[in-house]
This record gives C-alpha cells, sequence and structure tokens, in this order.
C-alpha cells in the first residue's frame, strides 16, 4: 500500500488551502489536509479538521502567550489552552495511525518541530521575507527540505545561503494558468482579504469605479494595461500569469513578506513600485511608468507546469529519502 502525505494549513486564509489542494489533486499518492477548515471549501478532500488554537475569547491569531517565558524555539505556546493540546495530539495521532511519507507544513514553526519529534519527515513551507529569527532557522533547520511558493528571483537578499540551498522553488502554487491577455484601456486596482487594501481618499472621480469582492478576478485583470495590487502571492502570481504590467503598493507585513517580494521585482524590472498606497499627485507619473514597462519580464515568472513540477519533485524527494 502506498504511504500518504499530510499537508499542514494554519490559519492564514484561502490562499494556503488552495495551495494544498492544487499540488494534492497532482500527486501520485493519497494527501490528507490538516488543519481548522470550518468555513473554507473542501469538498472532494481527505481532511483531519483540528481544533483551534487562536487566544480563548479573540477571533484573531496574536502570538500572544507570554513570550518573556517562552521557549525561544517557539513561536506560540501559550499555557492552558485545550484547543492547543488537543490540536497536537490529534496531529500526532494522525501520525501514528497513518505512518505518513511525509508532512508539508503550511506554515507553522510549532507543527514543524512536532513533526521532528514524531520521526516524520517535514516538508517546510518558506513564505517570502527574511525570516532569520531563531524560531523560524530551528523549524529550517529540523525540516527535511524547505518550499517557496514563489520563484527564485524573487527571494530576499538577507536569506541565509544555507536556507537558500534547503530549499525547493516551486514558482506560485496554484496561480492562475491563463497565459498573457490582450490589454484594454482599463486599470485595475486588486486586493484580497488579507490587509487593508486601497485607502483613496476624497471625492471619487467619474472614471473610477468600485465594484467591491467579485467572483472574476481574472476576467477583469484580463482587460487591463495595468494591474495595480499589493504584494502578496495572489496578486503577484497573476499578474505574472497575465504578462500584465504591474503598479506594486506593498503593504506592511511580518518578516518583510510584500515589502522584500516588491523591492525584487523593482530590480528585475518586474514591476513599479510604491510603498503604500500614493497620493494623488503622484498617481499620473507612477501609471505612466507602468505602462513603460516590458511585460514578458513579469511573465517570465510564470511557470504554467509549476503544480506538477511541485508534486513531481515532493514525490522524488520521498523516493529518495
Amino acid at each position: 500500500m502506498t504511504r500518504g502525505i499530510g499537508w499542514y494549513v494554519h490559519h492564514q486564509g484561502a490562499g494556503h488551502l488552495q495551495r494544498a489542494r492544487a499540488v494534492a489533486g497532482a500527486l501520485p499518492r493519497p494527501c490528507t489536509i490538516l488543519g481548522t477548515l470550518a468555513g473554507f471549501d473542501t469538498a472532494g478532500l481527505d481532511i483531519v479538521d483540528l481544533p483551534d488554537d487562536r487566544p480563548l475569547g479573540d477571533a484573531a491569531f496574536e502570538g500572544r502567550d507570554g513570550e518573556a517565558e517562552r521557549p525561544e524555539a517557539l513561536h506560540y505556546a501559550p499555557l492552558h489552552h485545550p484547543g492547543v493540546r488537543a490540536r497536537m495530539a490529534r496531529i500526532a495521532a494522525w501520525a501514528e495511525r497513518v505512518d505518513p511519507a511525509l508532512l508539508v507544513v503550511d506554515v507553522s514553526v510549532e507543527v514543524a518541530l512536532l513533526a521532528r519529534l514524531l520521526s516524520v519527515p517535514a516538508l517546510v513551507v518558506r513564505l517570502a521575507g527574511t525570516r532569520t529569527d531563531r524560531p523560524h532557522l530551528e523549524a529550517f533547520r529540523s525540516a527535511t527540505r524547505l518550499l517557496a511558493p514563489f520563484p527564485a528571483a524573487l527571494d530576499g537578499v538577507a536569506v541565509p545561503d544555507w536556507v537558500r540551498a534547503k530549499t525547493l522553488y516551486a514558482g506560485f502554487l496554484g496561480a492562475p494558468t491563463q497565459g498573457p491577455t490582450e490589454a484594454g484601456r482599463e486599470i485595475v486596482v486588486v486586493f484580497g482579504r488579507g490587509g487593508a487594501g486601497g485607502t483613496g481618499s476624497g471625492p471619487a472621480p467619474d472614471n473610477l469605479h468600485v465594484h467591491g469582492w467579485v467572483p472574476d478576478v481574472e476576467a477583469r485583470v484580463a482587460r487591463a494595461a495595468v494591474l495595480v495590487g499589493g504584494g502578496g502571492d495572489g496578486v503577484v502570481a497573476l499578474a505574472a500569469a497575465q504578462g500584465k504590467r504591474f503598479l506594486c503598493l506593498p503593504e506592511e507585513r511580518a518578516y518583510g513578506e510584500q515589502t522584500e517580494k516588491a523591492a525584487a521585482l523593482a530590480r528585475l524590472g518586474a514591476a513599479i513600485v510604491h510603498p503604500g498606497w500614493p497620493p494623488v499627485s503622484v498617481w499620473p507619473d507612477l501609471i505612466e511608468a507602468s505602462l513603460a514597462l516590458d511585460p514578458t519580464v513579469i511573465g517570465g515568472l510564470h511557470d504554467p507546469d509549476a503544480i506538477e513540477t511541485c508534486a513531481a519533485t515532493i514525490e522524488d524527494l520521498i523516493q529518495n529519502f
């Protein structure tokens, strides 16, 4: 019987589950998704739903767990939290029951270290930015390999060499497969649910239309002469997949996740970058500079075979343990 793998997803939005679903569908072996999955579409997936480990009485994860007394190798380890205890116990029970060939950890320092304690090889997802704090480095050290869901060209300049050497750069996973599209004249602004988004102020001009949350983002972007958005993986992947001239407005995130990715885009000539929402006076120059971009540069960051290649790489990794 072929041993399956597990894919752990944390509480950080649909993008992590989308990534897991995409790669799992291309794997030649069973894949179980582990995480707190209430509210997500898990149709057709083999799942282990885990108890919530976020702060009691608080809807958001903020890592408030007595940092001064927390072991330095951990990010979040509160005491007297039944959700944390049940969560870790359920992961351990699953590992003992199925004897997985691999656990993909996307993302959690604590689960990466738990996998090592359970004697389960771990492929730890490494998000963009420079994560050189001790907990991240210990999780990276404990992993069999690391997986970056972005191209190597977008990695942070301060990432240690040994971390780079241990990393499988998978490219954008779960990105749209549509290739370059013919642009119209529209400027399309796209922000996801993970940040503050655009903060335009003042009266709206007649040619500005606010569409809110829409289900057909890719089709709207296909008509754009310029795509404007943050520095998250989803928007950057969309710009690359469609070969769109891109005005990147990175938001502040821990470890420089968006700002460092945006800096790499600027170095490559793949985007025009402005930190945060621009004042009204600079928009004309930003749009003019964006229109002058060569869209083949950002288009070159898109790998249409990224998901299949990632799945094949994971299988090769398992076979060579």
